[in-house]
């Protein structure tokens, strides 16, 4: 079970964390993915099982993903956020042993529900 958390309304240039708490099955990869209105769902970021992690260019540089083996989460840090940063953000799980993870929705067999994160002033 994935549960997102974290979202909310914040300025352009602002930060904001989003967090995936992670549940039940054993998880390798885990990936973010967001969708603004009106626009197809694309991915963001994913780690995976011995934390490789890979960024879309558009948000390379700004955001950081992380294990938070303590509590069981993986969470986005969002820096410099744009506008255009604005969506429902969902994290994705694969299941087994993953290596190196993509930002393709194909083998994530898990989602959660999402959070809406609004970038506006």
């Amino acid at each position: 079970q994935l549960v997102e958390s974290g979202g909310g309304l914040v300025q352009p240039g602002g930060s904001l964390t989003v967090s995936c708490a992670v549940s039940g099955s054993h998880y390798g990869g885990i990936g973010w993915f967001r969708q603004a209105p009106g626009k197809e769902r694309e991915g963001v970021a994913c780690i995976s099982s011995n934390e490789n992690t890979f960024y879309v260019d558009s948000v390379k540089g700004r955001f950081t993903i992380s294990r938070d083996y303590a509590k069981n989460t993986v969470n986005l840090q969002m820096n410099s956020l744009k506008p255009e940063d604005t969506g429902v953000y969902y994290c994705a799980a694969e299941s087994g042993f993953v290596q190196f993870c993509a930002v393709v929705a194909g083998p994530y067999a898990s989602w959660g529900q999402g959070t809406q994160v609004t970038v506006s002033s």
